[in-house]
């Protein structure tokens, strides 16, 4: 399977750079993952509603211009479909049965993601009705899908 995570913003942190590699090494028997990270544009402070339309359609050019046309495309949003650690897992398991295993996953920057790439998705899903910084949520997503793996393998996870 190959796992693509496009996401707007470079990481900054080193305890989330070191977080990401560290699922990045422990996925690599499970499936090959990349990572794409794309400009985020300055959000000027009091941003009109246009503003902020502009400014996400610009970041989801960007990350469009990375998803290739055959994947299965999953964008993160905070309106998306909420599911359990093994809900995911056996939709992870049922997409890659069905001839799915390009899987592109979208995060979008602080403002979300742009009506086009929300068009472009095969489906949106929510990890809370919280809101999380973009950044902490490649980390976040990348211990699902691990965790999805070893739940799909039979094989032991901190529950």
């Amino acid at each position: 399977m190959h796992i693509c995570i496009a996401a707007v913003g470079k990481l900054k942190e080193t305890y989330l750079i070191a977080g990401v590699n560290e699922y990045k090494k422990r996925l690599s028997p499970y499936a090959k993952i990349e990572i794409i990270e794309v400009a985020d544009e300055k959000t000027p402070e009091r941003a009109s509603l246009l503003e902020e339309e502009r400014i996400k359609e610009r970041e989801g050019e960007r990350l469009l211009a990375h998803i290739p046309d055959s994947a299965y495309v999953i964008a993160l949003a905070i309106e998306g479909k909420m599911k359990s650690s093994e809900q995911f897992a056996a939709h992870l398991d049922e997409l890659a049965t069905y001839g799915q295993s390009n899987i592109a996953f979208v995060i979008g920057g602080s403002l979300g993601l742009s009506r086009r790439v929300m068009a472009r998705a095969d489906e949106a899903l929510s990890f809370s009705k919280m809101t999380f910084p973009h950044q902490l949520m490649r980390l976040i997503l990348l211990e699902q899908i691990y965790r999805a793996f070893r739940i799909n393998r039979g094989e032991p996870y901190h529950k």
